[in-house]
């Protein structure tokens, strides 16, 4: 499990499993150091040690057999994958993105892209019910992979609890002032630095924005923090930066826990993500739950996760995404608006409604009970 993506899911479907259910007996299927990141969970919540990676055949016949030492009723696995199972009783799959299909695999040969594409549509084929994130997962899953519309339900994610502790505090803002010496307004994007999260354009746009508010001699002191991956593994972006002239207005900050995000989430003047492709799209529900005005993407899941509480942008246009930040950040009546329809669209998304969606489908999935337990790769 990681601080984000599919360590977040994880996370909070045990904990909040653990809320709901008391009776069914669980038993969490790898490393100990993931599964201790679930914290304390009640008694009929089991961790069993994963000797090797999931993705190795010794990890997936070493999983096989401990599901069928453990007489499971039914198996979740939260995540895509491709190699073939063959377990001893249904099994749920969840699914995130197919961002590995649209991405991912170009560098691969062909052989092993058609070898990968084949064994990913056979393990959604062999699940007894694939859950997407989003309609919009939902759909590719159906367009790509051919999975009939019956077997896929959508259940969507949440936000973690840790972002829902109301605004920062004086001496939450004194934290990052003497920390990161951020004390000046900031836009904000916060997620993974990869090609399809389009951080280019993000400066690009930012670099345009700095040129017009010069004109109008408005937020001299303007500045983009970036908080995601190491930028050594990014150099493109650092080039991006010095073409678009503002290396004194763009810092990266790397990965930052999610105690200190939530602090950066509250101060941004905006929280921009103009994402290319995503399956859910967590960053701008998390922004929203701190009254930040958010733009984002008119595409992919992003217009479903956001509803009407952000202003949306074409993702590959450079000057849109600068009239968008131009607009929202001069436009008091705007941005108050925004900021209450974002708390209002936060809130749309709850990990108790959603896990116990999730527990319904274990139900249907065990022929209505779950008594010996449900595991969790």
């Amino acid at each position: 499990m990681t601080e984000f993506g599919v360590g977040t899911y994880i996370r909070n479907v045990v904990r909040t499993l653990a809320c709901l259910d008391r009776d069914s007996e669980y038993f969490l299927i790898g490393s100990p150091d993931k599964v201790a990141e679930c914290g304390a969970l009640p008694p009929n919540f089991h961790a069993v040690t994963l000797d090797g990676g999931d993705d190795t055949l010794k990890g997936t016949l070493a999983f096989r057999a401990i599901v069928r030492r453990l007489q499971c009723d039914v198996v979740h696995i939260p995540h895509l994958f491709w190699i073939p199972r063959g377990l001893s009783c249904p099994y749920i799959l969840t699914v995130h993105d197919l961002l590995e299909h649209m991405y991912g695999s170009r560098d691969a040969s062909s052989l092993r892209r058609s070898l990968h594409f084949y064994l990913t549509r056979r393990v959604l084929r062999k699940a007894a019910r694939v859950i997407a994130v989003s309609q919009f997962t939902k759909n590719e899953i159906e367009k790509l992979l051919a999975i009939p519309d019956a077997r896929i339900e959508v259940v969507y994610n949440a936000i973690d609890e840790r972002f829902l502790r109301g605004h920062a505090t004086e001496s939450d803002r004194e934290l990052i002032a003497q920390r990161y010496l951020v004390n000046y307004p900031f836009i904000l994007y916060a997620g993974a630095i990869r090609p399809h999260k389009n951080v280019v354009r993000i400066i690009e746009a930012f670099s345009a924005l700095k040129s017009e508010l010069q004109k109008e001699q408005q937020f001299p002191d303007l500045k983009l923090i970036i908080i995601g991956d190491d930028l050594s593994s990014h150099p493109r972006l650092r080039r991006t930066v010095v073409r678009s002239g503002v290396q004194n207005d763009v810092r990266f900050l790397g990965f930052v826990p999610i105690e200190v995000l939530r602090i950066f989430y509250d101060g941004a003047k905006i929280f921009v993500f103009p994402s290319l492709y995503e399956g859910f799209g967590l960053p701008p529900l998390e922004a929203m739950a701190h009254g930040t005005p958010v733009v984002t993407s008119n595409t992919s899941s992003l217009p479903e996760v956001a509803g009407n509480a952000a202003v949306l942008v074409n993702p590959e246009n450079v000057f849109e995404i600068r009239r968008a930040l131009q607009r929202v950040l001069l436009d008091p009546a705007l941005r108050e608006r925004m900021k209450r329809r974002g708390y209002e669209q936060a809130q749309r998304f709850s990990w108790t409604s959603s896990v116990s969606r999730i527990l319904e489908i274990y139900r249907e999935v065990a022929g209505g009970r779950v008594s010996r337990g449900v595991a969790a790769d």
